[in-house]
């Protein structure tokens, strides 16, 4: 088996440098790629368990108290699936796509917002299910989002090539540009973690929020990863993130504190799934790190359930 996952990962490495499409720049991905062999053995797609619900071609989805909720591009509506038996009921209809959704609980229940691509707008549901409510409509193709503080969320738009702060009144402040196709993004304490899904030498960077409400200049952290989409914070306090080997979705993860002085480049990213799904994928993480992930656009969702470290 690991051998044949080493020729594999050598195979979808050379499928990479073959089909490389950004400038000679650009570092190849093949010794990367190896290198990740070097951690511990990644899981398998014969690991990972089938959850089999009833959304065809969902796409971003969260989870949050037992279920995941997703939203499919196909009939414009967020689904709730039961995260052990895979029952399914329509949550609420209006929302047309979305990479990806937070959930924040609230004293009367929960938030769900929404970046969606096809409108330009940010969209918020409630514990209600009543009709979802457009908090700004002047985004360009809105793709990640994370919560800046109480009345800001940042959210990374493929189009401009930058991240935004959008306020819940629908106010709009640019906050990065001359990204390269930001995707993913998420917010740990004062630090806020970016995917450039259009740049492998870019993988994965950060900038600082400053204790006067500026943004430090742009840092990498991860370098040499491909088609990089959505980012999680784990409860074991490391970043997971999708990206691609070839045609396969992968997932890794970091402690990203050893990256910030110097970056990292995927050399020292440890491998977790290595699977036969199509990539782009999608995922979430439960707070007792079960990793939920798809390929976007397909019906089946798998997950498994990652070693918990013992204190």
């Amino acid at each position: 088996m690991r051998l044949l996952l080493l020729l594999l990962v050598f195979q979808m490495a050379m499928f990479t440098l073959a089909q490389e499409t950004e400038s000679a720049s650009e570092p190849d991905s093949l010794d990367a790629s190896l290198a990740s062999l070097d951690l511990e053995s990644p899981f398998l797609q014969d690991d990972l368990e089938l959850l089999v619900g009833n959304v065809q071609r969902h796409n971003g989805f969260v989870w949050h108290d037992g279920s995941l909720y997703t939203i499919c591009n196909g009939d414009w509506t967020i689904y709730k699936i039961d995260d052990q038996t895979g029952d399914t009921i329509t949550f609420v209809f209006g929302t047309r796509d979305g990479n990806t959704l937070i959930l924040e609980d609230t004293s009367a229940g929960f938030d769900i917002w929404v970046p969606d691509p096809e409108v330009g707008a940010l969209w918020k549901v409630d514990q209600r299910r009543s009709a979802p409510v457009a908090i700004s409509a002047a985004l360009d193709s809105p793709w990640g989002i994370a919560r800046l503080d109480s009345d800001q969320f940042l959210i990374t738009d493929t189009k401009i090539n930058g991240i935004v702060a959008v306020n819940e009144n629908g106010a709009k402040v640019d906050v990065h540009s001359e990204l390269r196709a930001p995707t993913g993004i998420v917010k740990h304490e004062s630090r806020v973690y970016f995917a450039n899904g259009g740049s492998a030498r870019r993988g994965i960077e950060y900038f600082s929020v400053e204790a006067n409400g500026g943004y430090s200049a742009v840092k990498p952290l991860i370098s040499g990863l491909q088609n990089t989409t959505n980012l999680a914070m784990g409860s074991d306090g490391k970043l997971y993130f999708a990206y691609a080997l070839g045609t396969r979705g992968v997932i890794g993860r970091i402690d990203p504190s050893i990256c910030l002085q110097a970056g990292c480049s995927s050399d020292d990213v440890e491998l977790v799934v290595f699977s036969d799904i199509p990539a782009p994928l999608a995922i979430t993480l439960s707070d007792d790190l079960r990793l939920f992930l798809h390929s976007r656009f397909r019906p089946e969702i798998y997950w498994l359930q990652l070693p918990v470290e013992s204190t």
